[in-house]
């Protein structure tokens, strides 16, 4: 008989880290949230866990899907994000669809990079409203279980 997890503590503390982010720090989270599940389908197409797969890609996927949604198209950079962001929306279907873990290394690193880009316009205190809008990238998808 196992008790019912009321509130659980990790979740409290992500959900108010994310309530109380500045736009950059949402970014950074949603890279860390895309990229963890990219290395959690890798790990699960390995143990051919494929259901635990296909969960990690699907969540992948919707963080890729909020980042595009969050683009600010006034400016150029956005145009040049969403190209990068379909690359790896489209890589993602294809390793899920195939169960081909072969692509997920180098989205990975990708993403890396592209989060090690926003840690450095973050901490140069640069305003990103010129590649997302003032939505910034979801902050309540990001603060529900679905996407971290």
């Amino acid at each position: 008989m196992s008790m019912p997890m009321r509130n659980n503590p990790y979740k409290q503390y992500q959900k108010q880290g994310v309530l109380t982010a500045n736009p950059g720090e949402l970014i950074v989270m949603l890279y860390d949230a895309c990229i963890k599940n990219m290395k959690l389908a890798e790990i699960f197409v390995g143990e051919k866990n494929y259901e635990g797969a296909n969960k990690a890609y699907i969540k992948a996927q919707d963080i890729m899907t909020e980042l595009v949604s969050s683009l600010n198209y006034d400016y150029e950079i956005a145009e040049q994000l969403l190209r990068i962001y379909d690359f790896v929306i489209r890589q993602l279907v294809e390793s899920n669809i195939k169960k081909d873990a072969s692509l997920l290394p180098d989205l990975v690193e990708i993403m890396g990079e592209l989060r090690e880009a926003w840690v450095q316009i973050k901490s140069a205190g640069i305003r990103n409203s010129a590649i997302y809008t003032d939505d910034e990238a979801g902050a309540a998808e990001l603060s529900g279980e679905t996407l971290v």
